[in-house]
């Protein structure tokens, strides 16, 4: 079931944050029915920026990620990579990658670090509206979701996120990402606006919302995503057995990192290659 049909209902689809083909794997295994690709986590993972990511890069992820998963994926475009007329290059790209929703958000280009911050540059509404409208234009197919996110909340106003909201539905984006900042103001926007919303979590998900998963969705939001967290565990987890190792080059027990070991070769699906090298170019000899 793709991504569209998955939103269509009452409830959310929660979608984790995925940056490579085992994080993949593993939130599939959890029962997660889409992944995030994060611009954000992509650039921190990169130890870089957002702002200093292409479209190629992210392609490449989804193709590395959907080599080995049919886990729908977002894509945190973040301003789409360029002016309306570029839109036509990235959802050919987004398309081609097999991407299942792409998010475009109304800040300007080249985007910049103070967006990590709390401090917002965006473009105008009308210029917003015509890079939604050729988005929707240049796809091939419905099943690519366009999302439409507004940084207003946080810059200019309630008043202001909901215009450009209703001007970004007008202008083709399929799904609409208000980037509430409290429960309060997410209840408003939900009322307002009505399914299908988008909501952007992180450190720690629905957690640090205030609010419960139920109640998103009585206020129309249809997907959760989790942008961060994954990546922030991934990231104390590795400081830790770094900090460990540094001191005389020794982590753990034989018997815990064999655990890890099984368990991540079993995510791999090392045993169903073995089983075609068994009966094909490993077969015993008679």
């Amino acid at each position: 079931m793709g991504l569209r049909e998955l939103i269509a209902g009452p409830t959310a689809v929660t979608a984790p944050l995925v940056l490579n083909p085992l994080m993949a794997r593993l939130a599939q295994a959890a029962g997660f029915r889409a992944g995030y690709l994060g611009g954000g986590s992509t650039g921190y993972e990169k130890a870089v920026l957002e702002a200093n990511l292409n479209l190629t890069e992210m392609c490449q992820a989804a193709l590395d990620i959907r080599a080995v998963s049919g886990l729908p994926l977002i894509l945190d475009a973040a301003c789409g990579f360029g002016d309306p007329m570029h839109m036509h290059r990235t959802i050919g790209m987004v398309e081609a990658a097999g991407f299942a929703a792409i998010e475009i958000e109304d800040q300007i280009l080249p985007k910049r670090a103070h967006h990590h911050i709390g401090i917002e540059h965006m473009i105008p509404q009308e210029l917003m509206e015509a890079k939604l409208a050729e988005a929707a234009r240049a796809r091939r197919s419905n099943e690519l979701l366009i999302i439409g996110r507004t940084n207003a909340v946080r810059n200019t106003g309630m008043d202001d996120a909901l215009r450009r909201c209703e001007a970004y539905r007008r202008a083709g984006a399929d799904v609409l990402l208000p980037m509430p900042r409290t429960p309060e103001q997410m209840r408003e926007l939900g009322e307002r606006l009505g399914p299908p919303l988008m909501y952007l979590a992180g450190r720690g998900g629905v957690a640090t919302a205030g609010v419960t998963l139920a109640e998103m969705e009585s206020w129309g939001y249809r997907v959760v995503a989790d942008s961060s967290t994954p990546l922030l565990a991934a990231f104390l987890a590795w400081k830790q057995v770094y900090a460990e190792l540094a001191q005389g080059f020794s982590a753990g027990t034989s018997s815990q990192w064999h655990k890890a070991e099984q368990e991540m070769m079993a995510a791999v699906g090392l045993e169903e290659l073995l089983v075609i090298e068994r009966a094909t170019v490993e077969r015993p000899a008679d």
